[in-house]
């Protein structure tokens, strides 16, 4: 910036001298830049001139060795390597190590977990529970379904101290446990809104009655597609053949170890920071409260952007698809709920993805933020 600042100045007719005060360097510096233009034009003052500032004194064949010794070996009294221990075994200083790692993307001291699906079905599932995400049937709702089970009350032992400029919000290392509380929750994929309950335990009795409440709040016309776990008690024989006297209801089991397919899971996280884990609960009536009142509030805006409710939202639909609606009933509107649009399967439903694996990704990175109420669609108090 300066350099062309330099030759606008000097295009003015200006000093050399006169340019130096007034951007506050050298004329010196001025007289160089000026030079520079004038032989080598715009080129000449793009660039440091070859050859300036401090010689390397790591080659490139030293730094491939660095990197191949970082990723491929370890240190003798240890199971991965830190800039010290590189230095103590070798002429190169520590920070030249860290510059070299930073460079590559290299972190030796971090590590990821993994879990790998040993589902003979795993792509048959996962294609399905990807589908309903992105192509939802005709007539029907698709409901994330899991419980996040043994929520504790926890209190802690002294208050906690106030929060101010210089200071983080503290709690006390102990604490005294007042019980625990399950939550089952029912996502809505297409806009968010959850429907939940919470009981003193996670039996198929409490699974059956949340398949009950699911029944009982949405209308009769619908087709239900439940996507869940592969936890025992949703596979129980009285849950079985309550599935067999209601068959509106479809259950769709996601892959063995792959839990974060379900789109729920994302909304559990939320409640979790944000509600559960930094708060005191001296009852479990009071943990039962606090997270009826931050579904309720998430579900009447579960836009995460907005304060307001979205305007309904809708599926794209073919050609094909909409002269059928045109020559068929009328569907009740609540079909269609109203909530987000800005949601993962709805922005996927409007583009072809390249792979299901990216779908997945994204999906699952950015669920809806969600609530709960006894109902779907909650009056505003």
């Amino acid at each position: 910036m300066l350099r062309a600042k330099i030759v606008l100045k000097a295009a003015g007719g200006r000093q050399n001298k006169e340019i130096a005060e007034d951007w506050g360097t050298l004329h010196k510096t001025v007289g160089l830049w000026r030079n520079r233009f004038a032989k080598l034009r715009i080129a000449g003052i793009e660039k440091d001139a070859p050859g300036r500032g401090r010689p390397k004194t790591v080659g490139a064949k030293k730094v491939a060795d660095i990197v191949r010794i970082t990723t491929q070996e370890t240190p003798p009294n240890a199971t991965q390597w830190s800039t010290r221990d590189m230095a103590k075994a070798s002429e190169v200083s520590a920070s030249t190590f860290g510059r070299i790692w930073r460079a590559h993307g290299l972190k030796p001291h971090l590590v990821r977990s993994f879990k790998l699906s040993n589902d003979p079905e795993f792509a048959l599932k996962l294609e399905n529970i990807v589908g309903l995400y992105l192509n939802p049937p005709a007539n029907a709702i698709v409901l994330s379904c899991d419980e996040k089970s043994q929520i504790q009350a926890l209190d802690r032992t002294q208050p906690s101290l106030a929060f101010r400029s210089g200071r983080t919000k503290t709690v006390t290392h102990d604490y005294k446990r007042n019980g625990t509380s399950t939550l089952f929750a029912a996502l809505n994929t297409l806009n968010g809104k959850v429907l939940s309950m919470c009981a003193q335990r996670h039996r198929h009795q409490e699974w059956l009655r949340f398949l009950q409440l699911i029944d009982r709040e949405t209308p009769a016309g619908l087709e239900i597609h439940v996507i869940a776990d592969n936890y025992a008690t949703h596979k129980n024989d009285k849950v079985e053949r309550w599935l067999a006297r209601h068959p509106r209801f479809h259950m769709h089991f996601t892959p063995t170890s792959s839990s974060w397919l379900n789109m729920v899971e994302r909304f559990f996280r939320d409640i979790t920071s944000k509600r559960i884990r930094r708060g005191a609960f001296c009852i479990v009536e009071v943990l039962v409260q606090a997270i009826d009142s931050y579904i309720a509030e998430h579900t009447w805006t579960p836009s995460p952007s907005s304060g307001r409710p979205r305007p309904a939202t809708f599926w794209p639909r073919s050609r094909e698809q909409e002269l059928r609606s045109r020559t068929m009933p009328h569907q009740p509107d609540s079909l269609h709920w109203r909530g987000d649009s800005t949601t993962p399967a709805h922005q996927a439903a409007s583009r072809s993805p390249s792979a299901i694996t990216q779908v997945t990704r994204s999906m699952v990175g950015a669920a809806p933020r969600s609530s709960r109420s006894s109902h779907f669609a909650p009056k505003r108090p």
